[in-house]
């Protein structure tokens, strides 16, 4: 019985270092860089994009996420509580803000239903962190690789209906359409809190659009 005992105090430890090293992302700042690779030679195809970045914001449940390049900047604003989202578009000085519904969420989202992934053999080690490489075939036709942690992950998982599904966070991953391939690469994670007012829809300053609204091509007042 006392040789047993020391037995499982001996794997304390093992378990101890196995729950610290996965660590839930509640709050924090995720940066990734960008890059476009066309598949028809079209040098110009993508162009600017090259050398944007994305910046993931998490709080709870909510998240914001910003893709900034030459072009201009994307925002979406997500509440996983409510179900409401809005997408703000600043591109050459023109500042429009697309409301979105829970309903609206979804069917923007749809195509990542039922989204799987299924593993493959390679990892490798991104900042810091043991990766492992994984893929998945969209109903659409597109595809996504992935290198992802399983030490990483984010307590608000609908930030992202790519990877939700996913059993860890995507450090490095590509969307590869008919065209082109989109290629993002972690560069920087910073834990720190972050204020509540940072996932605030806009109350000025932006034509306003619903989705329906978006996709019939037709606009609100500001």
């Amino acid at each position: 019985m006392k040789k047993l005992r020391l037995i499982a105090l001996g794997c304390l430890p093992m378990i101890s270092l196995f729950t610290y090293a996965q660590k839930t992302i509640s709050e924090g700042t995720i940066t990734y860089e960008i890059g476009i690779q066309s598949k028809n030679n079209n040098s110009k195809a993508g162009n600017g994009l090259n050398g944007a970045k994305t910046t993931v914001y998490l709080k709870g449940g909510l998240s914001r996420t910003e893709m900034t390049s030459t072009l201009g900047t994307e925002t979406t604003i997500y509440n996983v509580k409510t179900g409401n989202a809005a997408i703000l578009k600043e591109y050459s000085g023109q500042k429009l803000m697309i409301t979105l519904t829970k309903e609206n969420w979804e069917a923007m989202n749809k195509k990542f239903d039922g989204i799987v992934f299924t593993n493959a053999a390679e990892t490798k080690i991104i900042e810091g962190y043991n990766c492992k490489r994984a893929f998945a075939q969209l109903k659409d036709g597109s595809s996504i690789a992935v290198y992802y942690t399983p030490d990483l992950i984010a307590m608000n998982k609908e930030y992202s209906q790519a990877f939700k599904n996913l059993p860890g966070f995507p450090m490095e991953y590509e969307f590869e359409t008919e065209k082109i391939i989109f290629r993002y690469r972690i560069s920087d994670i910073d834990f720190s809190p972050l204020p509540a007012t940072k996932f605030d829809f806009p109350k000025s300053g932006y034509r306003i659009m619903t989705y329906d609204e978006n996709k019939g091509g037709k606009a609100e007042g500001q």
